[in-house]
């Protein structure tokens, strides 16, 4: 059976419940602001951190909590980071009480993550407070995932959700995640939170390196604006639910969970692209051609960090001279004079360089091209068998308009 993509997100894996809501940390009381994540057993568990030395007092407590690599829960909460604060870590790990006490759980086993206002103290009276509420509203349905969705979502303008139903030694499994990320995202693992669930059976040590693995084509190839942030995790629960023969080698059964997470990470990394903050356009940059993975890595991630790049594909401007320049400028190991270049878009294909120089095109097919609302980049570098995709999306004013006043 090949991978299926299905519907449930993080609640599409057997034995995973979830829940948003509003409980005031945000004004706004139409937007929900604080999420869980729950395993009715208890779930091996692997995360992998923001490389940023400024990390989130979150990152601390869960790194903690996961040193033997287990969890059953997930608590989030939106608005405020709890980020450079006199007093973040113990709050952090007041907030894992607060979940355990009402879950009856370990505290050892509760993740927590923080999104939001970096320096504002976390006030964990509303937390409290909702906490009964958030418990009590935990389910199994696909609206209970969106539900989580919607309370870790800050300048997101859409839920990120996805999930894939796979076979192992003849048992159906899931693995389901839900993301936030619109700005701040240049992942150096990692810029966003991602929350992925799983009820397959995988030794600890195998999901950790499947995990830290996998993110580096993935969301360590998703910029939005070069900025890592403070509180990015990506974090991974399998509960073993399903009843496969746990996964303890790197044999076939091992493969295919890879293709699943691989499945579920590249969904969610275009969805944060394409809802990059005042974002018009997903751009997708293919690098083919190179002499080795690191090769064809760097260059399109430096494509995708363009900022002239990412401006001319507001323009719908086939400036191609900036693709170039980015590869140049990457440290990539390249050939420049055997340089390919073309655009792709649903209107149509359309090569503007050849052989590391310009070819005659039409600009008004090119414009036509460029103004779909999906733009592959598409580079060869003629120089042996290696490739990489990278994701990001155009620079547009409302990029600055949004950040302008993030905090009022």
């Amino acid at each position: 059976m090949a991978i299926r993509i299905t519907n449930g997100g993080v609640c599409a894996a057997a034995g995973f419940f979830a829940s948003g809501i509003h409980c005031g940390i945000r004004a706004n009381k139409a937007k929900k602001d604080l999420a869980l994540i729950v395993s009715s057993v208890p779930a091996q568990a692997a995360a992998v951190y923001t490389t940023n030395l400024v990390k989130g007092a979150p990152i601390i407590v869960t790194k903690e909590h996961l040193q033997n690599g287990v969890a059953q829960a997930i608590v989030c909460n939106s608005g405020i980071a709890n980020t450079c604060c006199a007093d973040g870590v113990n709050t952090a790990r007041e907030m894992a009480r607060i979940a355990a006490s009402e879950l009856e759980l370990k505290e050892a086993n509760i993740i927590v993550a923080s999104t939001g206002v970096i320096g504002r103290p976390l006030d964990l009276a509303p937390i409290r407070a909702g906490m009964p509420a958030l418990v009590d509203a935990l389910d199994h349905r696909p609206e209970a995932s969106d539900s989580a969705s919607n309370a870790i979502m800050t300048t997101d303008t859409i839920i990120k959700s996805v999930a894939v139903e796979f076979v192992l030694d003849g048992k159906i499994c899931h693995l389901g995640g839900i993301a936030k990320g619109s700005g701040m995202i240049h992942p150096n693992m990692a810029t966003m939170l991602v929350f992925i669930t799983t009820d397959a059976a995988i030794a600890p040590e195998l999901l950790q390196k499947a995990l830290s693995g996998d993110i580096q084509k993935t969301f360590n190839m998703l910029s939005i604006d070069g900025d890592t942030s403070t509180n990015d995790m990506v974090v991974v629960m399998a509960n073993g639910m399903a009843g496969n023969p746990e996964i303890v080698s790197e044999d076939e059964s091992y493969a295919v969970f890879m293709q699943a997470l691989n499945t579920v990470n590249v969904s969610l990394c275009r969805m944060i692209a394409g809802d990059g903050e005042g974002a018009t356009r997903l751009l997708e940059c293919q690098v083919s051609g190179a002499a080795d993975p690191a090769a064809a890595r760097t260059a399109a991630k430096s494509v995708i960090c363009s900022s002239l790049l990412k401006a001319a594909m507001f323009g719908a401007d086939a400036n191609w001279g900036r693709v170039m320049c980015a590869i140049g400028y990457s440290g990539a190991d390249v050939d420049i004079s055997k340089i390919d270049i073309s655009f792709r878009s649903p209107a149509g294909t359309i090569q503007v360089c050849e052989q590391g120089a310009g070819v005659e095109f039409s600009e008004e097919l090119a414009k036509q091209i460029l103004l779909e609302k999906e733009i592959e980049i598409l580079v060869d570098l003629n120089s042996g068998s290696e490739s990489a995709t990278a994701w990001g999306c155009d620079l547009t004013y409302d990029y600055v308009k949004i950040n302008g006043d993030y905090r009022t």
